[in-house]
């Protein structure tokens, strides 16, 4: 295991950031669901706004590379192209 000071001190920084990094992808993951919530409630102006609250969570989560900036732009296309299909 982690036997120099040096060592120790990179597996309780990589623990840390684990946890952290973590707690990010959840907020991203509730971020998403929020969205396809208001989707399926029908409502077409709140599925908008909670829509573009969650863009900027998406986007900054994948600026701190949580997730590739590809797969947030996957995320953000296809939640895009949900919304714009609802009835009016």
């Amino acid at each position: 295991m982690a036997n120099s000071a040096q060592a120790r001190k990179r597996a309780r920084q990589a623990t840390k950031a684990r946890a952290h990094n973590g707690s990010l992808r959840s907020r991203l993951r509730t971020a998403i669901k929020a969205v396809r919530k208001a989707i399926v409630g029908g409502d077409k102006a709140a599925a908008q706004s909670v829509f573009r609250t969650s863009m900027s969570t998406i986007d900054s989560i994948a600026d701190k590379n949580i997730i590739h900036k590809n797969k947030a732009a996957r995320h953000k296309s296809r939640l895009s192209a949900a919304v714009k299909a609802m009835a009016v």
